[in-house]
Formats: structure tokens, sequence, C-alpha cells
């Protein structure tokens, strides 16, 4: 409704009657017409859609490497980066990516980032989104890195089944590398094999043995006792000093174990035993998974049919994986 609060007088009367018609694009002939176009100021731009599920730390699942033979399978790049995107979604602030460089902002409308190292030389970030894909280019000024390139470029989409990217350089020969990842609390964890402590007691005892570079390594487990075996692993390098230490346990928990690794009394990082038993050369065989840690992702333990223990540890397929090499201490 239309109310007139004015003077009584016919004009201005007249007046609000005018005024409350072409409110409501009423002719005085009482025909409604169509109302004026209306004019909206263009929008300030929003944030790219899709972008911000870029954010988190990304862990490596398997390589898509087309015919990658498995001896050389592996992450793209680290096992393991971060990516946040800004709150306005016009940067994405990398992490872990190499290159030793830490919280690099990459601005996705082309403009670049220029970062110096100590040696002097300058690295230069460009970044861009399109098409869903968030893609930079990173390049170093001068010789060629000690890896034989002047230029990454990396590329990041999501899919169905996770993060999938794709690295390539300018060094001659190379092909480019893709790897799948996904956040961690995507990634499930395998399924418990139902044993009991006793089914690795023959894990127990102390074992020493030598790396490749001459420094020695020890592992100390003790026997099962209350569902449970613990131990310490020392390495001492030739000059006599200790190198590396860690704390390792194995535990019943759920109807199955968990073989807990902590290098450097770091926090502990849970392995779930998945499988288990006897081996074709008449040894035992312990098997133990977490496809959500970077590396490794696998441990397996194997004791040989002359008494020898062993451990490789490794990505869940390919790559090379490394070995370690015990015999019971005195023998």
């Amino acid at each position: 409704m239309c109310w007139h609060t004015g003077p009584n007088s016919l004009l201005a009367t007249l007046s609000s009657m005018a005024a409350c018609l072409a409110a409501f694009n009423i002719q005085p002939s009482g025909q409604l017409v169509s109302p004026p176009a209306v004019v909206i100021a263009d929008a300030p731009a929003s944030k790219p859609q899709g972008l911000q599920a870029l954010s988190g730390e990304w862990i490596y699942l398997e390589d898509r490497t087309e015919n990658q033979p498995i001896e050389r399978m592996g992450p793209p790049m680290a096992s393991k980066f971060s990516m946040r995107v800004e709150e306005n979604g016009g940067a994405v602030i990398l992490n872990g990516h190499g290159s030793g460089h830490k919280d690099v902002r990459v601005a996705i409308d082309g403009s670049i980032t220029e970062l110096t190292e100590q040696n002097g030389r300058v690295v230069r970030y460009q970044g861009s989104w399109k098409d869903g894909t968030f893609q930079y280019e990173v390049k170093f000024d001068g010789d060629r890195t000690a890896a034989g390139f002047t230029l990454i470029r990396r590329s990041f989409q999501m899919t169905p089944d996770g993060l999938i990217v794709r690295v390539s350089t300018d060094s001659p020969g190379w092909i480019e590398q893709v790897g799948l990842y996904r956040l961690p609390q995507d990634i499930p964890m395998p399924t418990p094999a139902k044993a009991t402590i006793a089914d690795v007691e023959w894990i127990a005892g102390a074992w020493v043995g030598k790396r490749s570079s001459g420094s020695s390594i020890e592992e100390r487990w003790s026997p099962p006792l209350g569902g449970a075996m613990l131990a310490t692993s020392r390495t001492v390098n030739t000059s006599g000093k200790m190198v590396a230490f860690e704390y390792l346990r194995i535990v019943e928990r759920d109807g199955g174990l968990v073989y807990s690794a902590q290098p450097g009394g770091a926090p502990k990082t849970d392995f779930v035993l998945s499988e288990f038993g006897p081996t074709e050369s008449g040894g035992k065989r312990a098997v133990f998974d977490n496809r959500r840690h970077d590396y490794p992702k696998r441990i397996v333990y194997e004791l040989s049919s002359d008494g020898n223990l062993s451990a490789t540890i490794g990505y869940m397929k390919g790559g090379t994986p490394r070995r370690y090499d015990w015999k019971p201490e005195g023998k």
C-alpha cells in the first residue's frame, strides 16, 4: 500500500499517487508493464572453487607413472608435504616441497615469488589455478642443480581417488612422474592379523650387525611378557660415536599386534601386523604396515633358517627398501 502523509491538498495528493504508480510501474490506465532492467554492479571476485581442498598435509600413497619399473616406483616429490590456501584464495603456502624452502607463498595470478638462497642463487616461483588444477614452476638461476635441472614443474589435481601430483623437470631424459597422495585421515589402516605376542617371540634376543659404511647396529629385544616385547636400537659409527638410537615395542592390541617405533625418542608411530608365518626357505616372517606414515610404510622382520635376523623397511610397493642384517650377539 501507498500512504500519503503530506498536506491535505489536491496537488499533494496527485503527486503522491503518481509516485506510488511509478513505484509499481503501473500506467495511469491501470495496465501493468514489465519492470525496468535492474543493473547490478560487478561482484567482487570470489574464491576459486575447489582450491581450498588442497589445504592440508599430504601423504604419498602410490606411484601412478605409466610403465614405471617397480624398482623405480616412489613418490614424484617428497613423501609428505603440506599446502595452505589463503583465506581469500589468492595464494597457496608451500612447505616440504623440496629445495629447502619453507612457507613459500605462490600466488595464483601468475605473479612471481623470488627467493635468494644462502649461496646467492635466485629461485623464482610462479603459479596458477586453471580448470581445477593448481600448478607452479620453480626456476633456478645459473648452472644446473646437482640433480641436473634448472626448472621444475609441479601440478596438483583433486580426483575421487585423492590428490594427483605430476612432476617434470628440464633434465635430459626426464619422464614426468605421477603419484597419488591423500590426507592421513583418508588412508585406511590395514586389517590386523589375528595374533598374540607368542607368534613373534622369535624376534627376541640380542642382535648385532654391520652396515656397509662400517657402522655397527644392534637391536636388543626382551622375551615376551605381559603381552609385550620391548627393545632398544643403537647405531655407532666407525669413530665410536653413537649416531642413532630408537625405542621399540610390540604389544597385543584388539586381537592383533602393533609395532611402535620411536626413532631418537620421538613420539611413537604405530605399524599393524598385517601378515606373519613361515617362509619358503624354512624361516619366519612378520609384516607390519602403516600406509598413513610417510616413510617407511612397511617394516618386515625375517628370521632365516640359519638363525639370523633381518629387517627391511620401505614403501608398500617398489622403490629400494633399506635392509638391516643381524646375527645373535656372540655368534
